[in-house]
């Protein structure tokens, strides 16, 4: 069981150049990275590729990983994801002009969109409010942060199918609410 402040561990070991730590690094977060690829790409091929062009980012840049700020995982996802969308949008522009000429617009949310997600964040705290405040962590632990059901089935002290029913029933009452 891989927990965050190992992986955390890893990345900063990694920013010293240390290879083993690399090599674990990878051996525990490959997976759920090359799932990241393949998604994107649908081709297992194309998704390999990236996934070594990725960690050769994260070999480069583990010394900007900022621990406490963001979950290991979630730092991992965002270049895996950034680098993948980047040779989408690097092929797309490459064969249509119009997407080029789209991709050069600012890409920032105005004031109008900023204030609909301000509306929209308040919108999930208030519905998170209403669920047991276990149950609560448990959401955000598995689907903002990247947490596996059986991690939180270790860190919440539950079996890892009373997790499941957890964040599947959390998950219902939480649509309900946002559906009022």
């Amino acid at each position: 069981m891989t927990t965050p402040d190992d992986l955390s561990d890893l990345i900063s070991r990694t920013a010293l150049g240390d290879r083993v730590a690399f090599r674990a690094l990878y051996g525990r977060t490959s997976a759920k990275l090359f799932g990241v690829c393949l998604r994107i790409f649908k081709e297992r091929q194309e998704a390999e590729n990236a996934l070594q062009e990725i960690y050769i980012k994260v070999w480069q840049r583990a010394d900007r990983f900022a621990r406490g700020q963001a979950s290991p995982m979630t730092w991992l996802i965002a270049i895996a994801r950034n680098h993948c969308i980047d040779i989408v949008r690097t092929r797309k522009t490459a064969t249509d002009p119009m997407e080029a000429a789209a991709a050069v617009a600012d890409p920032a949310p105005g004031p109008e969109r900023d204030a609909m997600a301000r509306d929209e964040r308040a919108r999930i705290a208030g519905c998170l409010d209403e669920i047991e405040p276990d149950r609560a962590l448990a959401v955000q632990q598995a689907y903002i942060e990247g947490y596996s059901y059986a991690e939180l089935a270790e860190r919440f002290a539950v079996p890892v199918n009373t997790m499941r029913t957890w964040l599947r029933r959390s998950l219902i009452t939480l649509k309900e609410c946002l559906e009022r």
